[in-house]
């Protein structure tokens, strides 16, 4: 593997992993891993704009740790039905993060998506003394949307609008520290394009939110601001880029990335881009970090990927009866205690054999 992979994979670890670099990746919400100072001194790989990052704006690397979280926890909710689903033993997903593959392009896009979205949530929750609300007073005002009783409406930028500007530069700050642009090394041009769509992916779908402002109701003036689009549509905007992701290689000189195939228009900045065919994931598999989906939950009658025929790869399954139990009967107390009874409730799955 590059030193620069090797030493973002380092990273991804160290930000997903608890103090001893071996847990579960997914440990990230523990106590310990969201202590900056705990991140920055566990590792000795971090240098230049990270190291920066770690001496003078602590803060900021704990919101780095949040939004790895936000990422993971994404990821795992958009590939629940695949094959691959973002698995959380942290063996097998060091191996994918060593392969060029699609699956690993959407884990560094969704990451960098979730640093930026953090960021700038505390920025505008006031969590960070670096920034706060977006500057307004040079932008251009607002343009009026349809709908009723608008017309005539004077408009204005206020209330607190998202810095995304900001989020946007700290997770650039941070996740591309390490890999070089210009450098003979295509892999590291891969991750950061793809980290780039990420953190675009926040950033050029930003919503305008108002409100109104007049006697009994009127709406003689809007106050408007500018919020980012909630972390789901994030999500789902870099699935569909993961689903026609790029396959690419790289050009003659060693900075460019060429697309494979022929009369294909070349990748934009919000396309997922990868260089390396995914493996099947159907059986177990170390060497190249799957797990299989064997005795995998999957829907008999769907045709989609959560499908029996796709995700147990054409071996079949086998129905089994569980008993769980869950809560019922449930009531309201004054006050304020929800009190509730557990119900044993049977339950038909189909399991990959």
């Amino acid at each position: 593997m590059l030193p620069s992979s090797r030493t973002q994979l380092g990273l991804f670890f160290i930000l997903l992993c608890p103090a001893n670099i071996i847990g579960l990746w997914w440990a990230v919400g523990s106590p310990l891993v969201m202590d900056p100072n705990s991140i920055c001194r566990k590792t000795k790989r971090l240098a230049g704009k990270q190291a920066e990052l770690c001496q003078l704006e602590p803060e900021i690397v704990q919101e780095v740790a949040k939004g790895t979280k936000l990422g993971v926890r994404e990821c795992q909710y958009q590939f629940r039905f695949r094959r691959w689903n973002c698995t959380s033993h942290s063996k097998y997903f060091g191996k994918i993060l060593q392969q060029d593959i699609r699956e690993t392009a959407f884990v560094y896009a969704i990451t960098a998506a979730g640093v930026s979205h953090a960021i700038t949530q505390a920025c505008s929750m006031g969590e960070l003394l670096q920034c706060g609300c977006e500057l307004t007073r040079s932008r251009a005002p607002p343009s009026p949307t349809a709908g009723p009783g608008t017309e005539g409406t004077a408009w204005e930028w206020g209330g607190c609008g998202d810095d995304v500007q900001f989020g946007y530069e700290k997770s650039q700050q941070f996740m591309d520290a390490k890999s070089k642009k210009g450098k003979n090394d295509i892999r590291a041009l891969i991750d950061l394009h793809n980290n780039e769509a990420g953190r675009l992916a926040v950033r050029s779908y930003m919503r305008t939110e108002c409100k109104c402002h007049g006697l009994s109701g009127s709406c003689t003036l809007r106050t408007c601001w500018q919020k980012m689009p909630h972390f789901r549509e994030v999500g789902d905007r870099l699935l569909e880029r993961f689903n026609g992701a790029f396959k690419v290689m790289g050009g003659n000189d060693g900075k460019t990335l060429i697309p494979v195939g022929d009369n294909i228009k070349p990748p934009d900045k919000q396309d997922l881009i990868y260089s390396a065919d995914s493996p099947d994931f159907c059986s177990a598999n170390r060497k190249t970090g799957s797990l299989g989906t064997r005795g995998r939950v999957c829907n008999s009658t769907a045709m989609d990927t959560s499908g029996c025929d796709l995700l147990c790869c054409g071996r079949g399954h086998r129905d089994e009866t569980v008993v769980l139990e869950e809560n019922c009967l449930c009531r309201f107390h004054w006050c304020c205690v929800v009190q509730c009874r557990k119900c044993s409730v049977r339950q038909e799955l189909s399991l990959c054999v």
